[in-house]
């Protein structure tokens, strides 16, 4: 491929992430399991998170607030101060997680380095992200990095406006194909597909994509092939 740009997601693409939002909701259905079903449960949560998209983004701070919000439905507005604790207490531990890099990650940036313009192209917390990034010793590799509030076919358009990049000259490597994919290949770029271990709900499409410009992937060992 030609390009001159290319974009890794973060979260799950480059390091370990989804896996810690699981435990942190097995330890909130724990907290509430003699009032529902952990099913019943993480459909709630799930239901205030989309809810809550359009206010809160994404991120652990807006996880945190939906279990909030997920507990007082749940206890019909009974949960003490204890309670509310507990609960931010499981969103400080996921900001305070170890950034644990994903197998063959820097093999691939060292490899790609100073041949592309590499870029981070991620939505969550700002600050969070920013940590993330910094704890993973990754950031040299990368002439910019941004943190979208989303990402839509506006926001990716947004983004390449300012790096001054036009879509025919852009990759995007990340998870989720409903983010990382799909506004990419509509917008007219490249999108590379590496599945995670486990993918988020929200994430998920239930349909195959079928496109010239997309390219689905094992491992993120193999895109150094693709350049």
């Amino acid at each position: 491929m030609n390009k001159k740009i290319i974009a890794f997601d973060a979260d799950d693409t480059l390091w370990h992430n989804e896996p810690y939002f699981d435990e942190a909701q097995e330890r909130f259905c724990a907290l509430f399991q003699d009032l529902a079903s952990s099913q019943e449960i993480l459909g709630m949560i799930l239901n205030h998170q989309v809810k809550n998209l359009p206010l809160y983004g994404f991120g652990i701070k807006a996880f945190t607030l939906s279990m909030i919000e997920t507990a007082l439905k749940l206890t019909q507005n009974n949960i003490n101060g204890t309670g509310i604790e507990k609960i931010i207490a499981i969103g400080r531990d996921l900001l305070e997680k170890p950034v644990e890099l994903l197998p063959n990650v820097e093999e691939v940036l060292q490899e790609l380095h100073g041949k592309y313009k590499l870029v981070v192209a991620t939505k969550g917390d700002l600050k969070d992200q920013h940590r993330k990034l910094h704890d993973s010793k990754l950031g040299p590799y990368f002439h910019h990095i941004e943190v979208l509030s989303d990402k839509t076919e506006l926001d990716y358009t947004k983004m390449l406006a300012r790096l001054e990049c036009q879509p025919e000259d852009f990759v995007m490597i990340g998870n989720s194909l409903k983010s990382d994919v799909l506004p990419i290949l509509n917008i007219g770029g490249t999108g590379i597909h590496i599945p995670y271990l486990t993918t988020w709900e929200y994430e998920k499409i239930d349909f195959e994509i079928e496109h010239e410009k997309f390219t689905a992937l094992t491992d993120i060992k193999e895109v150094i092939a693709l350049f």
